[in-house]
């Protein structure tokens, strides 16, 4: 048995301007604020003498390879990012950073807005333009009807409205 892992397949490169800028402040948050904090008690927790059982050294060292880690990802992210700030020429159809306002079997109706795969939040109805349901919706226009396998069945969907606000 090997270890080996396929790599994975990379999400997409687009990003709202909310997303790139909330990219941002995490990024200076981390960079400008934790880090010299991080950095300062690391420094007087070595000058305590014993490093090896000292906790605030141990902790505030694996804090800073975690800050680190992620300055690293988010720069890198930031650079390959494509910022989608327009909307779309056809306006009547579903693409990137639409609001899309579905109805289910049911006849309940959900809201949702398709963006990159930074910015998923499902509590705001932000779904990843890499997920089925986003893909089965690309394209469409309004009174569509759109059907989704998932795990637990087949769903369909009706979209009502498009807007790109």
């Amino acid at each position: 048995m090997s270890r080996y892992r396929p790599p994975q397949k990379p999400g997409a490169k687009y990003i709202t301007v909310e997303g790139e800028r909330a990219l941002k402040a995490e990024l200076h948050q981390l960079w400008k604020v934790e880090r010299p904090q991080v950095t300062q008690s690391v420094s007087e927790a070595a000058a305590m003498g014993d490093r090896s059982e000292n906790a605030d050294y141990i902790y505030g060292k694996r804090r800073l390879r975690e800050i680190d880690r992620r300055v690293r990802y988010l720069s890198k992210r930031l650079d390959e990012i494509t910022v989608v700030s327009q909307p779309p020429d056809d306006s009547s159809r579903v693409f990137f950073g639409a609001w899309v306002t579905l109805e289910d079997e049911a006849g309940d109706s959900h809201r949702y807005r398709l963006v990159g795969p930074d910015e998923i939040d499902p509590k705001r109805g932000y779904i990843s333009i890499d997920s089925p349901m986003a893909r089965a919706l690309l394209g469409k226009p309004v009174e569509s009807d759109i059907l989704i396998d998932t795990p637990t069945g087949s769903h369909e969907y009706f979209v009502l409205a498009i807007d790109y606000d």
